[in-house]
This record gives structure tokens, C-alpha cells and sequence, in this order.
């Protein structure tokens, strides 16, 4: 690399409108000594050096350039203190610690906290644009500069809140308690960046309340301290922000406690920690406490020390910090990231797993890799030959480019961005920033970086799969197929041979696909993919013994149509045969999957890890998975969140629908996969809907004047949701229910009453479900089963809901709330939701008129939606003896019969209503059991002709016969019997 003699042109363009806005600045603050410098060259031989400083920082820098002409003492102020140039000092920050300290009332420390960082910064990004610092000098300032100021609003804030409620004791030692602020990721390694924001983790040692005359518990009290050290540097006010705060990293993340004691923290870790945050535990440093923390804050480290370091050599971490660069690889695809250079390939990110992959595996016995900083580490991991030779030092090297690169990108506007320019200015702002004279000159130098970033990467983290591809000399035969130099009668025979029947319909798919309009316009680099991935596809095919050879590649050529201009899909395929069998397997088994597919290319990446695909998660690795995966999105991020959890939502349906085909997972587990799936996206909309909303408006308050930190809402789920029997595609029958009070409004600047705040939150849960994006719905919602149906309000109050209940609903309302469940929001309102549900349910009722009730909306649905004079069809749902027969008989046991048996409202899904039935003696275990292997039998059915993407209806009037006069004899003497119950 060679410095810059010369500023290009435009840029020099740039810099002077930038200096003579400048001096205007300092001539209308009065500063004249400061205009006249800028303005007339003095004879001094420093002017040249500082000219040629500042020239660079005004053209790199227009965040500098705007805070300078706002606030021109700022570029004075260092300059006559001699600071501009010179490295940052304990009494720097000493100063700054007494200021803030000083502050008369909280707006004065926002204000004043704002205008110093603003002023370090520019002392910063001067530094590190004109090289007078190292890249890990600059980030140690940074990083000290973000301890001093939590620190000093810590204090502040702490005192102001003892004066008010006391110092908080714990109730077991009688000591005051401390609350302590560990500083994750980059601020905990001291790697702040320029524009970098701030993990942070509150913590205290023990439960407890107060000493003052308003007292607190220990919980409330550091809950309102976190609260307002998050705003004071966080929010957004007129002099701008100090750091972006994100609290997620916490435990259990936004759903979490804000802040919680040492005893509750040691149970989460133990219990549910999860392998990503250990990940993240490796750089946790205390950077802030209450004055006498120390200890506390010893105490917390070594507690979570166990967690992070296993005491064994630990490998299996591989295979999760490889699992975590996916997630990352899939969120750059889908995002198209590549020019990002933390995350995209050989960025930031991938020095930074190799170095914790080292620390994960044998940081329990070596307690030297427990050094959070990376460069540090680098050199140690190489000396320590973890690494091979030379390839700690090109790591590191490659470390620094990376980080002054995101620096120079960062320092431009002072955004959080890691993304390349694509303008030519901006191209040539960065490259000159860096150092060179052109955009292509910086691009080779970094490219070079990264390819060995990735290099160095894929040996230490690469796939242990030992299944090779097809050697190329076996394909020479089905390559001919391809390119029509194996044609005709011997074409046919060739695939005769290798049990690919029809050859026909082989071939005439296959030129179909050379002359589709795709691959037509497919470019050379590309077309020499498809080359290389079609005879590798049909030796798979023809590898297959019991598949249907040409069906399954006329399933599998829409995917190969929609990846034709992705053909980085077709190389993966070709690198890795095991996740091309498994698309020919899949496809086999089910259209639906192989459509879902050629829908949505990217859930390829799914196939490359059988062990995962077929073992779908459990509810709680769900809600892991998913919070991993939008950790690093903000709230405000409506389209980036959308997509992540249409990609969620899609990816884990696959790895249901393969382990149903596959048959590694029962018909109950199925639904039960498929229903968690959709709790846990409904959590986080929930969650990111109230996160908009609160932005917007400020948080409802209750009577007492209080805010509603948390959602007062509850989704209700109804159907198969409620009834944990979600099949393939299903739609979501839900009801929001509230319990905010009325009279109350929200305490942001944009208020509204807290009413028409529900109503919008809920009109935003809706919006975020069912807009159609280029990922397609997340779900379809169905909200007619509210409280007067489609003419209700979008959102009731449990007290409306539940005067309605028993005052207003049809009977097939209440049959409806048989399968009511909370899915969603609120614990405390779910609680008293199930409660009324229990008591409207449990009312006595008359059986005949119940009867008459239930029948006439059966057949009303039978009229219109079963196959009506049609004997030649079943209808799986509708017909008479089929599904919704079953579910009509529970739903009038329930009703009748609850008032005497409550248990019968337990539960909310058909089977376990059922054998609760046979446990109360209400109905014979024959015709239970009769009812629960049709029910099951059916819903089997259903879910294999839904992946056969087929309707459920069957031919043939000896389908199902038995099950279907069983279920009809039960109706009839369940419901039409003179003597029924």
C-alpha cells in the first residue's frame, strides 16, 4: 500500500466547501484567530502537515465536516489544548468523569454527555484518518471513552434514585447491593469501533428492597437504573446520542428481566444457556459498578467462568460456531451482504471465529486463551502452533485492514455499517482514506486479505464430510444425455439400464429445460454450472432405487429455472453431494417440498446438514434459533425482520415436512412442530410490534399513572392453532385480548388513548403476519372468530370478552372456544383469559337444545363445504363421518358435560379430550378409541396428501369405510338418540 501524495479532484471539491463552511462557523462564533488560520497558510513548517490532516478528515469524514460547522468550539477547543493530535489520557477522561458528575439535573448530563462525545469523536476519527494512532489504539480510546461516560451516568443516576427510595440492601447479608454492567462483544474486548453500538448485561448480587421512606424491592430499584442509564445514552435528542444501546444479549433476551440478580443468572446458564452464548460470554468484562462493586463484580466473572470454559478439551463447539457462521452466510445471501466486510466472506466475522473456535476448545485448561482481545490472541494462537506458521500473522494483518477499513466506512457519516460503497465517489473516498490512489488499487489489496481470511477459515472450521463428489468420469455418460452426444435409441437404452423409465419423459424434460427461457438467458459462467450440476443430478436420480425417475425430475427443474440466474445454488450442489440426494430424495417423496424449494432457493442450505434437518428443534431451541438470528437487527428494522422470520418460518416447516416424509417424526409430533414453529413467531411479533408501537407513541399507563412496560395483550389462539394440530399451510384463527385501562393514554409525544393504541398494535401484529413480500406471507390470519366476528373490534378487553362470552355468543362460538388457548403476551392475562374460558365452558346447559344446536350448524357445514350428492368422493374434513364430525362430538361433550367434569377443560387439542372423556366415564374406551384412530388416521391422510400438494379428498366409496360407519354409529347415538346424555 502507498500513501496518497495528491487528493483526488472531486474530493478536493469536497474538503473546500467543507473548510469554507468552517470558517463562516468560526467567524459567526467569533473565533477569528481560528477562521484566519484556516483561511491564510502561515510560514510555519507545521501548517503544511496540519492542512494536509484536515483536508483528509473534511473530504473522509462529512460526520466531522457537520458536527465542526454545528459546533465549531468543538476543532477550536482541541486545538488550543493541544488534544487534536495527541493520544487520549487518564486526566482526559478524569475530566470528563467530574463534568458529568457536576451535572445539575438529568437533561444537563444528556446534553453534556452528548456534546463530549460528539467532541471525541472528532478528536477520534481526526486520529484515525490521518494514521496517528494504531487501528488498536483507536479502539482502545473508544472503548475507554464509553467506560468513563456509563460509568459516570451510572453514578449519577445512582445517586439520584438512593436520594429518592433509598440505598437497595440485600435481604440475606444486610449489605447495600451494587448493580454491575458487563460490557459484551466489542466493548467488552475493548474493539469499539467507530460507529459501534453497545451490548450491555445488568446484573446485581442479591434480592432485597430499599432503606428509604418509599421503598423499593432490589429488582424494581436497579430496573429503573438500568432504564435510565439506557436513555442517557441511547436516545436520540437534539445534540444526537452517546452509543446505541442493546440490551439482547441478556438472558433470555428481549423477553427477559432488564436486569437480574447474580442467583438468577447462574440458574439460566446452568439450565439453558445455549453454545452462541457462550460464544458471546468470552469477551463479557465488567465495565461500569456501583462504588464498593468490585467484589461483586469478581463474584459474577468467576460464576460465569464455568459456563463459558469447560474444564475439558471441548470440540464439540465446532459444529455450533459452524452452525453460527450459516445462520450469519444465510442472513448475507438473503440480504445480499457480500460487500459487507465484517460479515460477508473473509470479513470481520470469520477472524473472529477462528480465534474464539481456539478459545471455546481449550479455554477451560489454557487460561491464556482467555485474552478477549483478537489481535492479541493472533500471534499467541500461532506461537502456541494452533495455528500453522505465517498464518497468525496474515490473519492479523488482515485483521487491522479489515477494521480500518469498517473505521473509514464508519467515520464517513457516522453510521453502523460494515458495507462497501457502490458510488464512485464514495469508492474513491474510501480508497484515498485508506491510503490509495484508486478504488481498484484498495480493491485488490483487500480482496487479497479476504480470500486468505477465508482460506485460513475454511481449514479450521471446514465441514469434516468426507462424501466426495461424483467423479467426473463416471458422469461422460449422463453428461451425453446433456449435450446430445448419447441421443436416441441409445439414449433410451442408457437410461433403461440405470432404471430411469420413462426414458421419454427423461428426455423430453430435459430438452424442455435447454430451450426454457431461464436458461436461455443464462450467462456463460453460468450455463457451465448448469453443465456441471444436470449429469450429476441424473446419476443421483438414477442412484435412487425406488423413485420414480422422471416424475422426480420434472418436480426438481422449476428449482433448477429459478436458480438459473443464482447459479451459486447449482455450485453448492455440486460441491456437496450429500445435500443434492437429499434435494432428489426430498423432491421424490413430496411435490410440496420440492415447490417450497423452487419458491424459496435459499432453504437449499437446510439439505446440507442431514443430522438437522431430520431432527427439527424443540420449542425452546426455536425461540434460541430465532433470537440468534435477529440479534443483531434493530426494532426499527420492519423489513429486515420480516424476512428473517419468513426465512425462519420456511426453513423449520421443511425440516418438518422431511422428517414427516422420512418418517422420523410421528403425525402428532408433526402438528406439534408446525404449532411451536408459529408460537414462537407470534412471541417476537408480538414483541417487535409493541417495540414500534411504544417508539411511536410512548408506553400505555395504567390508572396509577404507571407505565405498561410490557404488552397487556394476549394472543388467542383458535382452530388447529389452539388446538396444537397445525398441518402444512394452515391459516391462524386468532383474538387479541387487553386488559388496559381505559381511561389511560400513552406517555410518548405522539399520544393516543390507550385503547386506540391496542387496537393499532394489534392492526400491526396482522400487518407484519400478512403482507405479501418477496418471501411471501408469513401467515395467513383469520380473525372472524372475535367477539362479533368480522363487525368486532379488532382488539377486546378480557372484560368485554368475557360479557360477551355469557351474554351474546352463538353456541358455535363456544364450541369455537373449546380449542381457545393463549399462545402468546402476557402470563398474568393468559392466566385470567383460561379462567373465564374455564367458567363459560363449564356452564350447565340443556342437552336438548344443545344438541339441536350443534346438529344445525353441522349440517349447515356439511351443505356447504362436504361433497354433497357426489358418493364417489370423501371428503377427509367435511363429509359425513370424517374429521369434523369428531371435532363437533368433542366440542358437545365439552359443552355438556364440563358443568360436572372440569377436567374436560383442561386441554384444548381433540385427542386428550377424548381420553379425558373415557377417565370421567362419560364415554365408552371402545368408542374412544375408535374416535382417536380415525381422528389420527385421518389428520395422517390429510398431511400426506397436503405434501402431495393434493386435496383432501379421496375416491372411492370403500375408502375409509370402516372408520367412516364407525364415526357415523357414534354420531348417531351421540347426538340422535332419543336417550342421549
Amino acid at each position: 500500500m502507498t500513501q496518497a501524495q495528491e487528493i483526488p479532484g472531486a474530493l478536493r471539491a469536497i474538503a473546500e466547501q467543507h473548510r469554507e463552511a468552517l470558517i463562516q462557523a468560526w467567524q459567526q462564533a467569533k473565533l477569528e484567530e481560528f477562521s484566519q488560520l484556516l483561511a491564510k497558510a502561515p510560514a510555519a513548517p507545521d501548517w503544511e502537515l496540519f492542512n494536509a490532516q484536515l483536508t483528509k478528515v473534511l473530504a473522509c469524514s462529512e460526520f466531522v465536516a457537520k458536527t465542526c460547522r454545528i459546533n465549531p468550539q468543538h476543532l477550536a477547543e482541541l486545538l488550543r489544548r493541544g488534544r487534536l493530535f495527541a493520544a487520549q489520557c487518564d486526566d482526559d477522561l478524569s475530566r470528563l468523569a467530574e463534568s458529568l458528575a457536576a451535572c445539575s439535573d438529568e437533561t444537563e448530563l444528556e446534553q453534556l454527555v452528548r456534546r463530549e462525545r460528539n467532541r471525541a469523536m472528532v478528536r477520534i476519527i481526526w486520529r484515525d484518518l490521518n494514521r496517528l494512532g494504531s487501528m488498536l489504539e483507536i479502539t482502545a480510546e473508544l472503548s475507554a471513552f464509553a467506560d468513563t461516560v456509563i460509568q459516570a451516568c451510572l453514578n449519577w443516576h445512582y445517586r439520584a434514585l438512593v436520594a429518592r427510595y433509598g440505598e437497595p440492601v440485600g435481604r440475606q447479608s444486610g449489605q447495600p447491593q451494587p448493580m454491575v454492567v458487563l460490557g459484551m462483544g466489542k466493548l467488552g474486548a475493548r474493539e469499539l469501533n467507530v460507529s459501534s453500538d453497545i451490548d450491555l448485561i445488568f446484573a446485581y448480587p442479591e434480592a432485597g428492597e430499599t432503606n428509604g421512606k418509599k421503598s423499593l424491592t432490589n429488582q424494581e430499584f436497579f430496573v429503573r437504573l438500568g432504564q435510565k442509564l439506557i436513555r442517557s445514552l441511547d436516545a436520540q435528542t437534539a445534540d444526537g446520542f452517546v452509543f446505541r444501546v442493546d440490551m439482547r444479549l441478556r438472558p433470555h433476551g428481549q423477553s427477559g428481566a432488564l436486569v437480574q440478580n447474580f442467583d438468577a443468572m447462574e440458574s439460566y446458564y446452568q439450565s439453558q444457556g445455549r453454545d452462541w452464548e457462550r460464544y458471546a460470554m468470552i469477551k463479557a468484562r465488567p465495565v461500569a459498578w456501583v462504588a464498593g462493586g468490585e467484589a461483586a463484580c469478581d463474584e459474577l466473572m468467576q460464576m460465569l467462568a464455568p459456563f463459558t470454559y469447560r474444564q475439558y478439551v471441548d470440540f464439540s463447539v465446532i459444529e455450533s460456531l459452524r452452525d453460527m457462521k450459516g445462520l450469519i452466510q444465510r442472513q448475507v445471501q438473503r440480504k445480499g451482504m457480500d460487500l459487507d466486510v465484517k460479515l460477508g466472506e473473509g470479513g470481520i466475522r470469520e477472524v473472529e471465529f477462528v480465534v474464539q473456535l481456539f478459545q471455546l476448545i481449550r479455554g477451560g485448561r489454557e487460561t491464556a486463551l482467555r485474552e478477549r482481545q483478537v489481535c492479541k490472541l493472533l500471534p499467541m494462537l500461532e506461537r502456541e502452533k494452533y495455528l500453522p506458521p505465517g498464518s497468525g500473522e496474515a490473519l492479523l494483518s488482515a485483521y487491522e485492514f479489515l477494521r480500518n477499513t469498517e473505521h473509514a466506512i464508519q467515520g464517513y457519516q457516522d453510521r453502523q455499517t460494515q458495507s462497501l460503497p457502490t458510488d464512485s465517489t464514495g469508492q474513491l473516498r474510501l480508497a484515498w482514506a485508506m491510503g490509495f490512489e484508486s478504488w481498484q488499487a484498495f480493491f485488490d489489496v483487500l480482496s487479497e486479505h479476504r480470500q486468505r481470511v477465508n482460506s485460513e477459515f475454511q481449514q479450521v472450521i471446514a465441514d469434516p464430510d468426507s462424501d466426495s463428489a461424483v467423479d467426473d468420469a463416471e458422469l461422460n455418460d449422463w453428461l451425453g444425455l446433456w449435450d446430445h452426444t448419447l441421443a436416441g435409441e441409445e439414449a433410451l437404452a442408457f437410461l433403461a439400464e440405470h432404471g430411469c423409465e420413462p426414458g421419454e419423459a427423461i428426455v423430453e424434460a430435459l430438452a424442455s429445460l435447454q430451450q426454457s427461457r431461464q436458461v436461455l438467458a443464462m450467462q456463460a459462467s453460468s450455463r457451465t454450472r448448469l453443465d456441471a450440476f444436470v449429469p450429476r443430478l441424473l446419476a443421483s436420480l438414477a442412484s435412487e432405487p425406488d423413485i420414480d425417475a422422471a416424475e422426480t425430475l420434472q418436480r426438481i427443474l422449476p428449482f433448477v429455472e429459478a436458480v438459473a440466474r443464482r447459479s451459486a445454488y447449482l455450485v453448492m450442489l455440486v460441491e456437496n453431494p450429500t445435500a443434492l440426494r437429499q434435494l432428489v430424495h426430498l423432491s421424490a417423496a413430496s411435490p410440496w417440498i420440492a415447490h417450497q424449494l423452487a419458491q424459496h432457493p435459499i432453504l437449499l442450505d437446510e439439505l446440507l446438514t442431514p443430522e438437522s434437518l431430520y431432527a427439527p428443534p424443540d420449542k425452546d431451541a426455536l425461540r434460541d434459533e430465532l433470537r440468534r438470528e435477529l440479534l443483531r437487527l434493530g426494532w426499527d428494522d420492519l423489513e429486515g425482520h420480516m424476512e428473517s422470520l419468513r426465512y425462519f418460518r420456511s426453513a423449520h416447516a421443511l425440516r418438518v415436512a422431511a422428517s414427516e416424509v422420512t418418517g422420523a417424526l410421528a403425525l402428532m409430533k408433526v402438528s406439534d412442530y408446525l404449532t411451536y414453529i408459529a408460537e414462537v413467531v407470534l412471541e417476537h411479533v408480538l414483541v417487535l410490534a409493541w417495540e414500534q408501537m411504544v417508539a411511536r407513541h410512548g408506553h400505555p399507563r395504567a390508572e396509577s399513572g404507571a407505565e405498561e412496560r410490557e404488552p397487556n395483550l394476549v394472543i388467542v389462539g383458535y382452530g388447529k392453532l389452539g388446538g396444537i394440530e397445525l398441518g402444512h399451510g394452515s391459516d391462524l384463527d386468532l383474538v387479541f385480548i387487553h386488559d388496559t385501562y381505559a381511561g389511560g393514554s400513552t406517555s410518548g409525544e405522539k399520544s393516543v388513548d390507550n385503547l386506540t393504541f391496542y387496537t393499532r398494535l394489534g392492526q400491526r401484529i396482522i400487518h407484519i403476519l400478512n403482507t405479501q413480500t418477496v418471501s411471501g406471507l408469513l401467515y395467513e390470519v383469520d380473525m372472524r372468530l372475535r367477539p362479533s366476528g368480522n363487525s368486532g373490534m379488532l382488539v377486546s378487553s378480557l372484560g368485554a370478552f368475557e360479557k360477551y362470552q355469557f351474554g351474546e355468543a352463538w353456541t358455535w362460538e363456544h364450541q369455537a372456544l373449546v380449542r381457545a388457548r393463549p399462545v402468546a403476551g402476557s402470563e398474568a392475562l393468559a392466566a385470567r383469559f383460561d379462567q373465564v374460558r374455564e367458567r363459560v365452558l363449564g356452564q350447565s346447559r340443556e342437552a336438548a337444545t344443545l344438541r339441536r344446536e350443534v346438529i344445525e350448524m353441522r349440517e349447515k357445514m356439511r351443505s356447504h363445504l362436504g361433497s354433497g350428492t357426489d358418493t364417489g368422493k370423501f371428503q377427509l374434513k367435511q363429509d359425513a363421518g370424517g374429521i369434523v364430525d369428531i371435532e363437533f362430538m368433542v366440542q358437545y361433550a365439552v359443552l355438556a358435560w364440563a358443568h360436572k367434569a372440569p377436567s374436560l377443560t383442561r386441554y384444548t387439542d381433540n385427542i386428550r379430550i377424548l381420553e379425558t372423556l373415557e377417565r370421567e366415564a362419560l364415554l365408552p374406551a371402545e368408542t374412544v378409541s375408535q374416535l382417536i384412530d380415525a381422528y389420527k388416521a385421518y389428520r395422517s391422510t390429510g398431511h400426506r396428501l397436503a405434501l402431495q400438494r393434493q386435496e383432501a379428498v379421496l375416491q372411492g366409496d370403500d375408502v375409509f369405510s370402516a372408520e367412516r360407519r364407525q364415526v357415523t354409529d357414534i354420531w348417531q347415538e351421540l347426538m340422535l338418540a332419543p336417550d342421549s346424555q
